[in-house]
């Protein structure tokens, strides 16, 4: 567990996403959750070592299964932006370990099986505040890589956890994006207000600007690659060629090629045939 302020932490190695954990007088506040079983115990030991008080809640920052699939193993109150909320209502009410593989990290946990989703308990729709100790926390609706997007922000900590708006040396997670406001608040990050803050990504943990550019830079170069193929009315099958480009504009381990390049193959064939092939829809949907 790495203390990026005197009572804000990050543990980045568990299988999944980076989790937060803000302690304060009256008790927890936990962003998001490590899909495995085993990984969630370690991390509840963990959280039970840091001074607080006793409640706790837990923030999911979208409805991916990789934060959302161990948030039940968590035993307290889930927060999450109303469209998150909507997908778990849409969602049977157990996930099964089978189905399409989409370059998820929980598609590697051996032995996952079946769990009961924790749907959220408390949800918001553009903003919610969160008065647990003299310094607020901030849920803010962000949505670009996915409709339910939240940010998490300690304005007076200058801290802001962005969850999966910027990835580091990963490929991104395309099927529910929405590119255009995607890149809207890539850029917003990039302006004056933030510079001073300590940005956290769940795919990637603390990240600086230029890695927050090298995200839109990315998205510019596919979103502009996508239209081309949309001008020439190409099947959504023919998303296949832009996989090996994009890849070679990453720096990652050459051990996860083959789960990038099928996390870019699942997406990008959902989203193009969403955006650009089915009549009658936009981005906005």
């Amino acid at each position: 567990m790495q203390s990026i302020h005197e009572h804000v932490y990050i543990e980045d190695h568990f299988t999944g996403v980076a989790l937060g954990v803000i302690t304060t007088a009256r008790g927890l506040i936990q962003i998001d959750a490590p899909p495995s079983p085993e990984d969630a115990r370690s991390w509840r030991a963990s959280l039970m070592n840091l001074n607080g008080g006793m409640d706790r809640v837990l923030i999911n920052l979208d409805a991916h299964p990789d934060r959302t699939i161990g948030a039940r193993a968590m035993d307290c109150i889930v927060i999450a932006q109303e469209r998150t909320a909507q997908t778990f209502r849409s969602r049977p009410s157990t996930f099964k370990a089978q189905g399409d593989e989409t370059g998820s990290d929980w598609e590697a946990i051996p032995g996952l099986g079946s769990v009961r989703w924790a749907p959220p308990e408390i949800s918001f729709a553009e903003q919610m505040t969160l008065y647990w100790s003299d310094s607020p926390v901030i849920l803010d609706h962000h949505p670009g890589p996915s409709s339910g997007a939240v940010w998490v922000t300690l304005p007076e900590e200058r801290i802001v956890f962005v969850g999966d708006l910027v990835l580091k040396n990963q490929p991104p997670f395309l099927a529910g994006a929405n590119l255009p406001k995607w890149m809207d608040e890539l850029t917003s990050l990039l302006r004056p207000e933030y510079k001073n803050y300590t940005v956290v990504s769940s795919r990637g943990g603390v990240v600086t600007a230029n890695i927050i550019q090298s995200q839109l830079d990315f998205l510019k170069y596919m979103r502009e690659r996508l239209e081309k193929m949309s001008d020439r009315k190409a099947h959504p099958d023919g998303t296949e060629k832009l996989i090996e480009p994009l890849l070679n504009r990453i720096k990652f381990p050459a051990a996860r090629s083959k789960q990038f390049a099928q996390r870019l193959r699942y997406g990008l064939h959902h989203y193009y045939a969403r955006r650009y092939h089915s009549a009658g829809r936009s981005e906005e949907d």
